[in-house]
């Protein structure tokens, strides 16, 4: 089996490695790391929670323990790229960490705090910079950072920057900077514009696959309840108040969602708070920091913090309302299950969420258990629309959802009346 020690890393890096308590290497980082050490581009292909961001990171700080340079004013020598601040905070921890035994320095570049700081901290120079592209490119566009200095640059969740429509940003960034350079692409899944990304940015890269795109980690237990969404607040809340839900993450599909469960939550006695795009990076900090402290015991969240939150030990996964883009079932449900421990992932599906349920089973390649048969609700539940009202029907997930195929009209007609069809297709012709 490969170990960190074989991989030629640094001796002060392997120390900090040991010290996180890690020896072995996962698999997507016993194929990246000796890749970017030996100068290749790469392009990387993982679930999430699989050990991306040591993958990248270790390298990185390898490359800049042999350097012992101080980067000159404005500059830096590597650059990260992440979709949210979240994620972004997760890699600036672990560079110091992993660099704990070296004079690597890193600083944010990020949007929801004070953009002077920032310009601060770029005009000493510092050695890796981790920014969200529309920040970064604010700090560019006022001169207060250089990017001819930059030897690496990492796209880290390339397609969640994709779902949130930075690849313009992205574009941008990767023509202004050295044609000389190692990229590495690494990301949870491969739609084709990620992939056009790759084959325009990168120069010969080193393909790394380790799981099958798409498909969610194989320790999450999934299931699926149908319940209609007047009584989903009321379902979920007897979910989380189960003794074996130690710690969830709850994910709704807006931040008003988000906030109005929350309250709910709070209201029957369950410790909670939410997080999402509205709430302030220092408001948002604080929130990750308590339920990191097991001081709350859910989270309720949209999807633009699905992959920047990085806490082991969360129990539970529960989709209040279901994702319409159906890779983002995978990235939820991914916070759950994490670092070889086992996880509960449990969808809350209504009527009219029908057909988001069937575009996530497509993807995933089975039906969630709890749809094995497409069973219909319980009597007095069916055909209910999110105004409570009875829509006449029961619901049946099994056949709703799809295109229903017309009656076949009868062609048989007696011969007599042919004469009489054509006639009146000539007259509503002529009218």
């Amino acid at each position: 089996m490969t170990k960190f020690s074989d991989l030629g890393l640094a001796e002060p890096i392997l120390r900090a490695v040991s010290a996180e308590g890690y020896d072995t290497p996962t698999p997507i980082q016993a194929q990246v790391i000796p890749a970017m050490l030996e100068g290749r581009d790469v392009l990387g292909t993982a679930q999430t929670g699989t050990g991306k961001t040591a993958a990248f990171v270790l390298p990185l700080l390898n490359a800049l323990a042999h350097e012992n340079r101080k980067p000159e004013p404005k500059t830096c020598r590597a650059l990260v790229l992440a979709p949210t601040r979240e994620l972004a905070a997760q890699i600036a921890d672990s560079v110091r960490a992993y660099g704990a035994n070296t004079r690597a320095s890193v600083t944010m570049i990020i949007g929801g705090v004070k953009i002077s700081k920032q310009i601060r901290a770029m005009q000493r120079g510092v050695d890796i910079v981790v920014a969200t592209p529309g920040r970064l490119l604010d700090l560019k566009q006022q001169d207060a950072i250089r990017f001819d200095r930059i030897t690496s640059v990492v796209l880290d969740e390339a397609d969640h920057m994709m779902d949130m429509g930075f690849l313009p940003q992205i574009r941008n960034v990767l023509k202004q900077l050295p044609e000389k350079r190692q990229t590495a692409l690494l990301s949870a899944t491969m739609p084709k514009d990620i992939r056009a990304l790759a084959d325009k940015f990168l120069n010969d890269p080193v393909n790394v696959a380790v799981a099958q795109v798409s498909k969610p980690a194989e320790r999450v237990t999934q299931s699926v309840q149908f319940v209609p969404h007047p009584q989903k607040r009321d379902v979920l809340t007897s979910i989380l108040s189960e003794p074996d839900v130690d710690s969830a993450i709850v994910f709704t599909r807006t931040k008003r969602g988000a906030d109005r469960v929350c309250k709910h939550l709070e209201g029957a006695g369950l410790t909670a708070a939410a997080i999402h795009g509205n709430k302030s990076q220092n408001q948002r900090t604080k929130t990750l920091d308590a339920f990191r402290a097991r001081k709350l015991r859910v989270l309720v969240a949209t999807d633009i913090a699905a992959r920047g939150i990085d806490i082991d030990k969360v129990s539970h996964v529960v989709n209040y309302e279901l994702p319409n883009v159906p890779e983002s079932y995978v990235h939820r449900i991914g916070r759950t299950g994490r670092a070889g421990e086992a996880g509960v992932a449990v969808t809350l599906c209504d009527v009219d969420e029908r057909k988001l349920l069937r575009d996530i089973e497509k993807l995933i390649g089975h039906r969630l258990p709890g749809n094995e048969a497409g069973p219909e609700p319980a009597r007095g539940e069916g055909g209910h629309n999110k105004g409570g009202k009875n829509t006449g029907r029961s619901f049946n997930p099994d056949k709703d959802g799809g295109r229903r195929r017309k009656p076949r009209r009868n062609r048989s007609r007696p011969a007599g009346n042919k004469p009489q069809a054509q006639a009146r297709k000539q007259s509503s012709g002529a009218s």
